[in-house]
């Protein structure tokens, strides 16, 4: 039943790769051993994907029962082993097959297995965490009280900058494993004990996720969060980076319940400061950067590979051998009427079903047409030039973006040193916001 499993985590690290630009960051989940995974859940089907690429091990999750009695993914969760959670919300009168499930969970863990659950309960668009379930704390005791086993609670947050998005930037952070020694001698029945581990896997999950009061504060934190890494060096590590964005929602969450017209002033100067930067394509790290004619010289030595025939052949091959299934995924996915949790679900599951078909009919033309020889080469060469041509578009465009930023530099420098003015002293007032509200100011 569970075929697919040994091999998911390998599929899983290929198809998030390839459907997000993914970062996968913070600790390393360990490779062997009992494990319960927590993560939080912005993105359906996508979610469990990412968790397990960034686990590297396969993982059995769990999953809402009626995924087993559909048609389109019923299979897949069989292959990998998931196990079935009945939901009050899908059919009161089977809640008491929970019992079996739990009963699995607990074996599975003291074999070894890595667990993986989204303590959420549901997949959602909020602008952060939704209240957490039981579920997990009950499993960690269940497993201790059942076969003496106490298990790593590890939470991993999932980040996304347009979760709907092909190609867009995606990041999975491993947490420090929640502390919970002080608990394992509790009761599975003991309500306070479960509560307690439940906020403790909440905050653990807070520390590796973006939770805003609403999505129109993005803008503000990040700009802020930018800001700071320009002007004082932070290191570029994306778990640092979701920390310094957490500790910076929690500041202006604060400002909205006790209103300070220092630091009021400073929430509009930063927010005016960012939309300068929107209107000239920059962002805070640009203003910083050099514009001699030595760096221009470089810049272009290290991307002149883009401009040589072949790079221009994958491009343009790739494009067009990939243009029919792309725009077929394209329209029958906006047919569907999703919502935005579950577009990127539906693109790739659908999109894999189209872009499978497409290349065995490539395979099979080939073959006919000039031989198995060539049906097997296209086999390899559609899929690798469709890729490249892929890679290689994408770095077209960024170029453009760095090459139209560099000629802004060097035409404007007097706006952009005082731009540049503004901005460091934006900077001196944020270090004395993190010191005064008793933040990390190295965060």
């Amino acid at each position: 039943m569970m075929w697919l499993a040994p091999a998911f985590s390998l599929l899983a690290n290929a198809a998030g790769r390839i459907y997000y630009r993914l970062t996968i960051a913070g600790e390393r989940v360990p490779s062997d051993g009992p494990v319960l995974l927590v993560a939080n859940h912005p993105n359906s089907l996508i979610d469990p994907i990412l968790v397990c690429a960034a686990a590297r091990r396969p993982v059995r999750f769990l999953a809402k029962a009626p995924l087993f009695g559909d048609l389109k993914t019923g299979w897949m969760m069989r292959a990998v082993g998931a196990i079935p959670v009945y939901r009050r919300v899908d059919d009161p009168t089977l809640m008491d097959r929970n019992t079996d499930m739990f009963r699995a969970v607990y074996v599975s863990l003291a074999r070894g297995a890595a667990v993986g659950i989204f303590p959420e309960g549901e997949s959602h668009s909020e602008p952060s965490m939704v209240a957490l379930k039981t579920g997990a704390a009950r499993i960690a005791f269940g497993t201790q009280a059942a076969h003496g086993v106490r298990v790593p609670i590890i939470p991993v947050g999932l980040v996304f900058r347009q979760k709907d998005i092909f190609r867009s930037d995606a990041l999975a952070v491993v947490g420090s494993p929640v502390s919970w020694d002080d608990l394992a001698g509790r009761d599975l029945d003991d309500a306070d004990a479960v509560r307690a581990l439940t906020e403790r896997i909440g905050a653990g999950l807070r520390q590796v996720t973006l939770n805003l009061e609403r999505w129109e504060d993005r803008p503000l934190v990040e700009t802020a969060v930018a800001i700071w890494e320009a002007e004082w060096g932070a290191g570029p590590d994306r778990a640092e980076r979701i920390q310094r964005l957490d500790v910076t929602t929690r500041i202006l969450a604060d400002l909205r319940r006790e209103p300070d017209a220092r630091w009021d002033a400073l929430v509009r100067d930063t927010r005016a400061h960012r939309r300068r930067l929107v209107r000239l394509g920059l962002s805070p790290k640009w203003l910083g950067a050099r514009a001699d004619l030595a760096t221009g010289l470089r810049w272009t030595v290290r991307r002149y590979f883009l401009a040589m025939p072949l790079a221009l052949a994958l491009a343009v091959s790739g494009f067009l051998l990939f243009a029919l299934p792309y725009w077929l995924t394209g329209r029958a996915v906006d047919r569907l009427r999703l919502d935005v949790d579950e577009r990127s679900s539906w693109k790739l599951l659908l999109g894999g079903a189209i872009y499978g078909a497409w290349v065995v009919g490539l395979v099979v033309a080939a073959a006919v047409l000039a031989g198995a020889r060539a049906g097997v080469l296209t086999l390899v060469a559609a899929p690798t030039i469709g890729m490249s041509g892929l890679m290689v578009r994408e770095r077209w465009r960024g170029a453009w973006s760095d090459a139209r930023r560099f000629l802004l530099l060097r035409s404007r420098r007097d706006l952009i040193g005082a731009l540049r003015d503004q901005q460091r002293a934006l900077a001196e007032r944020l270090k004395a916001l993190y010191q005064e509200r008793s933040m990390p100011a190295g965060v």
